[in-house]
C-alpha cells in the first residue's frame, strides 16, 4: 500500500493552479492532468463507480461492508492550487526530524522561516517537515487533503473486514477561485453527509465560516489639464482614497482575528477620469455584515453630497453564507470528529474559518459538510509546509470517521 507521503510528493509536482476571472470550469485545463491521474489510481485500487465530469469533478464510491442501514458519508478535497504564487515545477524538500529552529528555504533568494515568525513550527519539532525550494508554493492546500483521502480509500478497500457504510469520494476544481462547488452534483455524489478535508493544523474542526459579499466602488471624476485644474478637476483616484479613509480603520484584515469581520480593498485601477475599487466584506455574524454594507452605502451618500451626485456608485453582491445554520441541526458530525480525535490522542479544536470553503456552499446545496484538518500551514505562499506525521494522523482521523456509524 502506498503511503500518504508518496502520494503527496507525486501530486504536488502536477501543476493545477487555477485562474481568476475565467468563466469556464475548470478555469485551467491543466487541472485535468491530476484528475486523470486520480481516476486511474482509484480504478486501480478497486474503487467503484469512478467517473470524471466534463467540468473536472471526480466522483467515486467505496461500497459498504455491512447490511445495516448506515448513512452514506462523503469526503471531498480540491485539486487546484492558489494563483497567489506559482505552482509549476514544485520541488518539495523533506527536513527529517525538524529541530525547531530556523529553516533556510532558499539561500540565494534570502528566504527562511523560523518559530519567531511562525510559532506553529514549534509544534512540529521532531517531525519530518516538507517545504518548497522557495520558487513556488507547496500545494498542501489542498493536495494534502487529496493524498489523505486517497490513502484512506486504499486502506478501506484493502481491509474489507472493517465495518463501514457507503463512503463517497469527491475531488473538485477551482476552489481557490471560489467556483469549486459550481458544478458539483450533490445528487450524483450520493452522500447524506460529508466533510471537506481542506483545513490546517491537526485537530482543527470547522463548521463556521464568514458571511461574504463583494463590493465594487466606481468613482467618476473630471479630467482637465492640470495647468487649469483649479476648482474644476475631480481626481477619481484621490477621491477613491478619500472613500477608503472614511471606512473604520481597524476593521481590516491586518487588525482583526477570530470572529472579527473586516472590509478589505483587494485592488484599485483607473485614472483621473474614472477609478474602480474592489473590496471584500466579511463577518461571521449576518447582522454585522449588513451593518458593514450600511456603512459603505452611507459613506458613498455622504461623499456624493460633498462632491456631487453620481460621483460615487456602489454595487454589493453576496458571495456565500455562514454554514453554521446548516450544520447545527446535525451536530453529531462535529461530535463524531471530536470522539475520533480523542480516541487517537489528538486534542480537538473547533475553529471558525476566516474565509470560505466548498463545504460552506455544499451545505447550502443540501449536503451538510463541515471542514477537517489536513496538517498544513502557511497556505498560498513560499513558506507553506506540512509534515509527514500530521498527514498520517489526518488519514487515521478519516478512517475513524468512516468506521463511525451514522444512522440512516
Amino acid at each position: 500500500m502506498e503511503t500518504v507521503l508518496e502520494r503527496f510528493l507525486r501530486y504536488v509536482k502536477v501543476d493545477t493552479q487555477s485562474q481568476e476571472e475565467v468563466e469556464t470550469v475548470p478555469s485551467t485545463a491543466k487541472q485535468f492532468d491530476l484528475a486523470h491521474m486520480l481516476v486511474d489510481e482509484l480504478i486501480a485500487m478497486g474503487a467503484h463507480n469512478v467517473r470524471l465530469s466534463d467540468n473536472c469533478y471526480i466522483y467515486a464510491e467505496i461500497p459498504a461492508t455491512t447490511d445495516e442501514k448506515w448513512a452514506a458519508l462523503g469526503f471531498i478535497s480540491h485539486m487546484d492550487t492558489s494563483d497567489a504564487v506559482s505552482g509549476k515545477d514544485v520541488k518539495p524538500r523533506i527536513i527529517e526530524n525538524y529541530d525547531g529552529g530556523t529553516v533556510v528555504i532558499n539561500k540565494e533568494m534570502g528566504l527562511s522561516m523560523g518559530p519567531e515568525e511562525y510559532p506553529d513550527l514549534l509544534t512540529r519539532k521532531g517531525e519530518d517537515l516538507i517545504v518548497t525550494d522557495g520558487t513556488t508554493l507547496l500545494g498542501a492546500d489542498d493536495k494534502a487533503g487529496v493524498a489523505e483521502i486517497m490513502t484512506m480509500a486504499e486502506y478501506l478497500l484493502q481491509n474489507r473486514e472493517i465495518k463501514h457504510g457507503r463512503i463517497l469520494i469527491g475531488f473538485t476544481p477551482d476552489e481557490e477561485v471560489g467556483r469549486g462547488a459550481d458544478f458539483f452534483d450533490v445528487k450524483e455524489f450520493g452522500a447524506d453527509f460529508a466533510y471537506t478535508v481542506d483545513g490546517g493544523a491537526v485537530g482543527e474542526i470547522e463548521y463556521e465560516n464568514f458571511n461574504a459579499a463583494a463590493l465594487t466602488v466606481t468613482v467618476t471624476g473630471k479630467s482637465v489639464h492640470p495647468g487649469s485644474a483649479k476648482d474644476v478637476m475631480k481626481n477619481a483616484l484621490t477621491l477613491g482614497m478619500k472613500f477608503d479613509s472614511l471606512l473604520p480603520e481597524n476593521e481590516v484584515p491586518e487588525h482583526t482575528e477570530g470572529y472579527e469581520g473586516f472590509h478589505h480593498l483587494t485592488n484599485m485601477e483607473g485614472n483621473v477620469d474614472k477609478a474602480v475599487m474592489h473590496y471584500i466584506l466579511r463577518d461571521h455574524d449576518e447582522e454585522k455584515l449588513e451593518e458593514k454594507k450600511r456603512v459603505v452605502r452611507e459613506t458613498a451618500d455622504y461623499l456624493n453630497k460633498v462632491y456631487g451626485a453620481g460621483t460615487f456608485s456602489i454595487e454589493i453582491k453576496d458571495s456565500y453564507s455562514n454554514m453554521k445554520k446548516k450544520i447545527e441541526p446535525h451536530m453529531f458530525l462535529i461530535d463524531n470528529v471530536k470522539d475520533v480525535m480523542t480516541e487517537l490522542g489528538i486534542e480537538p479544536k473547533v475553529c471558525a474559518i476566516r474565509g470560505g470553503t466548498d463545504g460552506a456552499r455544499l451545505s447550502f446545496m443540501g449536503l451538510p459538510c463541515p471542514n477537517l484538518c489536513t496538517g498544513g500551514a502557511n497556505y498560498h505562499g513560499r513558506f507553506e509546509y506540512v509534515t509527514t506525521q500530521s498527514m498520517e494522523k489526518c488519514v487515521n482521523i478519516l478512517i475513524g470517521l468512516a468506521k463511525k456509524k451514522i444512522e440512516k
